[in-house]
């Protein structure tokens, strides 16, 4: 048995979302646009700044994983947005996620990558950490997506 490739297939399992709970496609599908800037009670976070804060999480670990002139963000003022969103941003930060996180798979997927290799400008990190942390990020707020969600329905 290929141990590596093995851990590929489950590593592109884990970014993919379904084996435990909820895709992110699912989570999205029909969101009710309106209520997206809405905050519902017990909740830190409305829809659109879960769904922003997983954008730009998810693009900063791709772009430090793959850019040797990495520029490291300031935590947490750079990682929440700071306006409300509407529908065009909506779709927009839906589609730059799963186009990001389709690199990230990628990056995994290709045989090339060195999963266990660190990353020479980070400070130890290897492609696998980073691809966990994307999923285990994602999962994360995806979840909190989800409450948000199935409050505002209530």
């Amino acid at each position: 048995m290929d141990t590596v490739a093995a851990l590929r297939e489950h590593l592109l399992e884990l970014l993919e979302g379904e084996s435990a709970h909820l895709s992110l496609e699912a989570a999205l599908r029909d969101f009710p646009a309106g209520q997206i800037n809405t905050r519902v009670a017990g909740s830190p976070h409305t829809a659109w700044q879960l769904l922003e804060h997983i954008r730009i999480a998810q693009h900063d670990i791709l772009d430090f994983s793959i850019n040797p002139d990495y520029k490291e963000m300031s935590w947490p003022d750079d990682y929440w947005p700071k306006v409300d969103g509407n529908e065009s941003s909506w779709n927009e930060s839906a589609k730059q996620i799963f186009a990001d996180l389709q690199a990230m798979r990628d990056l995994v997927a290709d045989a090339k990558t060195d999963l266990f290799a660190k990353i020479p400008h980070g400070g130890g990190q290897t492609i696998l950490r980073e691809a966990m942390l994307v999923a285990d990020h994602n999962s994360y707020h995806l979840g909190q997506l989800v409450l948000v969600r199935k409050m505002l329905e209530a």
